[in-house]
């Protein structure tokens, strides 16, 4: 069985994305790009197949965070060439029969597109890259007007990239001086003759923050509404906690917790997005461990299940049900706080009051209530 060495490229900045941390290791539905780009190639024999990721100086925490289990890192250089040189020069040691290098900027590579590249190799190829024929009409412009381009054999490039480990290393090392875009254009300066095998459209580059878009779309995936409801009796006090603002008041409320209604019914809500339960399974009433407890915490404990199951909170929309304290003044507080539990936009964060008009137990004074919505995109791996 042939030995087979994947490099994930991961050493870039990712500077055009416009994200605050380079690009591959950013999330998409609750995986960095890095950790899908790495998991596309789990449908190779395990026993023959080695993984390694090439990163940037000074990106070992953002890897250690989105692989915790992954292999040791290579430091790559200043040019993606450099980074992949470098990348093959450290496998040189475990003398694979094949390298597919591959850019971890294409997180939704398949496994199909990957088998082509092997087989090409396995039968007797000394380098296959994956390939889509031109469609769009292209156009180039000159000066002031534009010169129409034939279309007959142009194609885009994909990533893997597959080769004889020791022909694409020996190459590298002999141009390692020349500029090149990919690993194709360093076997060609070698002479090295390169296949072309079946790419897909669905293995996009994500670059821009459009790109990010189609590839949330391409992932699939549902979209997951629920709601929650607490309630709490009012009790001597002189504050209440709502939506994780402390509001001096007349009254406190009574729970086992700090009583924050508002927290209590949101958590519910997402909790209900994922089909985990309800406050009390996770928290327990009678467990001291929570007495008098801020209830942030149990907001934080319901997003990382949702994260953990791939999905990615989107919106939600809390409703304060209350003769008093008065909501307006302390709504924006709310709204930040929220968002801040939940690691969202303020924008994404919906704070809302409401009386009975004097009705029941919220109208005679005797407590506050609260409902919530919440609104979760769930990945394709987690449905």
């Amino acid at each position: 069985m042939s030995r087979i060495a994947v490099l994930i490229v991961a050493a870039g900045k990712g500077e055009r994305s416009g994200r605050a941390k380079p690009k591959q290791f950013e999330v998409l539905q609750g995986k960095s790009m890095l950790t899908r780009s790495v998991a596309a190639f789990g449908g190779l024999p395990p026993q023959s197949t080695l993984i390694r990721v090439v990163i940037g100086p000074g990106q070992d925490a953002l890897y250690a965070a989105a692989l915790p289990d992954g292999a040791a890192s290579i430091t790559g250089g200043a040019r993606r060439q450099d980074s992949v040189r470098l990348g093959l020069e450290a496998l040189a040691a475990e003398t694979p029969d094949f390298v597919l290098i591959h850019d971890a900027a294409r997180p939704l590579v398949s496994r199909r597109v990957i088998a082509n590249v092997v087989r090409a190799l396995e039968a007797g190829a000394s380098g296959a890259v994956p390939m889509l024929a031109v469609a769009d009409t292209l156009r180039r412009q000159d000066g002031d007007g534009w010169t129409t381009l034939p279309r007959d054999n142009l194609y885009r490039a994909q990533t893997p990239q597959g080769f004889r480990f020791a022909d694409i290393l020996a190459a590298h090392r002999a141009h390692a001086a020349r500029d090149v875009t990919d690993d194709v254009e360093i076997a060609a300066l070698a002479g090295i003759k390169v296949e072309a095998v079946a790419g897909d459209e669905t293995n996009l580059k994500v670059t821009t923050e459009k790109d990010f878009t189609l590839a949330e779309i391409l992932l699939g995936g549902n979209t997951v509404t629920a709601m929650g409801f607490d309630a709490h009796r009012f009790s001597p006090g002189d504050h209440v906690w709502l939506c994780g603002v402390k509001i001096p008041h007349d009254h406190g409320l009574t729970g086992h917790s700090d009583a924050d209604a508002g927290l209590h019914a949101l958590t519910d809500a997402v909790l209900g997005c994922i089909g985990a339960g309800d406050i009390g399974q996770h928290f327990p009433p009678g467990d001291e461990r929570w007495r008098g407890a801020p209830s942030w915490k149990f907001l934080d404990h319901a997003a990382r299940l949702v994260a953990e199951k791939g999905g990615r909170i989107l919106h939600c929309d809390v409703t304060l049900i209350c003769e008093r304290p008065k909501i307006g003044p302390h709504r924006e507080a709310m709204r930040a706080r929220i968002a801040g539990i939940l690691g969202l936009g303020i924008g994404e964060v919906s704070v809302k009051a409401t009386t009975t008009e004097g009705m029941g137990y919220t109208g005679r004074g005797e407590g506050l209530a609260a409902q919530a919505v919440a609104t979760v995109r769930l990945s394709g791996d987690a449905i």
